[in-house]
């Protein structure tokens, strides 16, 4: 008896040691896993066909391609944000997973009762579909996570949850190997679309888990709950101003809009080497699918070892200024070497960091922003600025090389954009902990009391003013 009441009492103690974590924060780091895993799985379910279908009419196709996402993205954002400002939050979450699962459907039936009708046409239209797809479910799953979680909370686990992510983006892509033969490529959409509807039912149950913590922009009902009923309201198009009315916001927007050019130059150069590799879209998509089974596995140790540590240790400003760095480093050694190995060093070095470090520290921003801003401003940030530097990023490329410049020509203008990246990247984190620091207004809600007397106030109520925390927090400090 005495030794399991001792390894019950360690299990806590392991956990915090190693990812900072406490025993109350266990259940909703875990089902934010969950939710973020069944995301990424449907995603990586898809992404190796929307890679090939987009190179079926070559590659300069794909920059046209670009451009139509941007533009079918900036339309789609006050469509979000009205439904942001007018239903619930379990209502938008719903109705947003559910239209994009329909199409799934949709793009099922065709392939299944209508393949005749299925060629160049509807490849492209499923490549500029699952890029905006590809970028609300994901926008959607972080906005949520910004708005159950404080900053410190923020800090010191959204690298873990983003775990959840990675092993569905490592599931995904071996779920597809194991069921495209025996169930049929169509029969992929409708696994895709089980999975998110899993991952509705996760965010619900997060939601019901871990109610939020309060706040100047959280109204509190009699019984010390914050309502869920409540919506946000506002403008549709208030995500949009807000990005341009705050610095803070539009320094986020060129960060990503940075970060995207540089990455889409990558992809970009990296289609080129695969296309002169083979011509068969079948070898094509297995090259790119091993590329993302390596680069997730990069990322999982990133996220396991070193994210939270660098964030905690660091700051975001550090952590934010890791990728430029990288990505500096090594577009000029692929400058002097110019090999397809060192190319995919370049693009899994870029994307784990991405994703293992860039991105966690990224969402950990949006934890200091009104409700509001947190889902239109996001909105408007993740969907819209990422596809326009996209856009940017493809355009560039392609001028560069009708120019008769290869990698030496992108090296003088990635390493420059480079340095202005993590400049912002640096003042991005400290404009974060000034916020932190920053004495909140007066609220006029109620304090969460407990009935009982002896009813623990829920995990996200449990919050300190910020006024009463003057000073930064020391690393790993509780």
């Amino acid at each position: 008896m005495n030794q399991t009441v001792s390894s019950a009492r360690r299990r806590p103690r392991l956990l915090h040691h190693l990812f900072n974590l406490r025993r109350e924060e266990i259940g909703p780091v875990v089902i934010a896993a969950l939710f973020f895993f069944c995301v990424l799985t449907a995603l990586m379910l898809l992404r190796p066909a929307r890679d090939a279908l987009g190179m079926e009419r070559g590659i300069e196709s794909i920059r046209w391609l670009f451009l139509g996402t941007a533009a079918v993205t900036l339309a789609v954002n006050p469509l979000f944000g009205w439904l942001v400002s007018r239903l619930k939050r379990l209502q938008f979450i719903g109705v947003t997973y559910g239209f994009f699962v329909l199409i799934l459907v949709g793009f099922w039936a065709l392939l299944t009762f209508a393949p005749e009708a299925v060629g160049h046409r509807s490849g492209q239209v499923f490549y500029v579909w699952f890029s905006v797809f590809n970028l609300f479910v994901t926008m959607v799953f972080w906005a949520l996570l910004a708005d159950r979680f404080t900053s410190d909370q923020g800090k010191r686990f959204f690298a873990l949850i983003s775990v959840g992510g990675t092993l569905g983006a490592i599931f995904g892509p071996w779920l597809t190997s194991q069921l495209a033969q025996p169930l049929g490529t169509p029969s992929l959409l409708l696994v895709a679309g089980g999975f998110l509807l899993l991952a509705v039912a996760a965010a619900w149950w997060l939601v019901r888990y871990a109610p939020d913590r309060t706040g100047p922009d959280v109204t509190v009902a009699a019984g010390g709950l914050p309502r869920e009923v409540e919506r946000i309201g506002g403008s549709a198009w208030a995500g949009l101003r807000a990005v341009f009315q705050s610095r803070y916001l539009t320094g986020i927007a060129s960060y990503v809009l940075l970060m995207t050019v540089v990455a889409t130059v990558i992809y970009f150069t990296r289609l080129q080497m695969v296309a002169a590799v083979s011509d068969s879209m079948d070898a094509r998509a297995a090259i790119l699918g091993n590329i993302d089974m390596w680069t997730q596995i990069a990322v999982l140790v990133l996220q396991l070892t070193l994210t939270g540590k660098i964030i905690q240790r660091f700051g975001l400003g550090i952590a934010l200024a890791i990728l430029p760095i990288v990505t500096a480093l090594g577009f000029i050694g692929l400058a002097i070497y110019g090999s397809f190995a060192v190319l995919i060093l370049l693009e899994a070095a870029n994307r784990s960091v991405q994703r293992g470090i860039t991105r966690p520290a990224r969402e950990a921003l949006f934890t200091v922003v009104s409700r509001e801003e947190k889902y239109k401003a996001k909105a408007f940030v993740d969907t819209f600025m990422y596809r326009t530097g996209d856009v940017v990023g493809a355009q560039t490329e392609g001028v560069l090389g009708r120019l008769g410049l290869a990698v030496g020509g992108l090296v003088g203008v990635v390493v420059p954009l480079a340095l202005v990246w993590a400049a912002l990247g640096l003042w991005l984190g400290r404009a974060q902990l000034r916020r932190v620091a920053a004495p909140a207004p007066e609220s006029t809600a109620p304090v969460p009391a407990s009935p009982a007397g002896d009813t623990p106030v829920p995990l996200m109520a449990r919050t300190t003013p910020r006024s009463v925390r003057p000073r930064r927090p020391r690393p790993f400090e509780l």
